[in-house]
């Protein structure tokens, strides 16, 4: 299985359901990273888009207060998930690769 990583990272990655019921720790570990950044990113999303609505509680996914680091967190949440697929897809080569010497 081959996924072509985009050059440029998503601004909007897609929201989905990870699991693993077998495979390498490399393969755990990336997306236990993905699933931490998806939860990041949507509330910091959540916090954006309710900014305005009156009596709003901001959900708390860091220590830092504000739409800015909000904002700032949305991007950095984005570039998590992206070096955690890396993780994912670099692991599926090498066990491609592996797999390949032995035809």
């Amino acid at each position: 299985m081959r996924v072509d990583m985009p050059e440029e990272i998503p601004t909007h990655p897609p929201t989905m359901s990870l699991s693993i019921t077998s495979g390498s720790s490399a393969t755990a570990i990336g997306l236990s990273g993905m699933r931490a950044a998806q939860r990041q990113l949507d509330s910091h999303a959540h916090n954006v888009a309710n900014v305005q609505t009156p009596e709003f509680k901001r959900q708390v996914s860091a220590p830092l207060d504000g739409l800015a680091n909000d904002l700032v967190g949305q991007r950095i949440s984005l570039y998590s998930f992206a070096a955690n697929l890396r993780t994912v897809q670099t692991e599926d080569r090498m066990l491609g690769a592996l797999l390949d010497t032995r035809t």
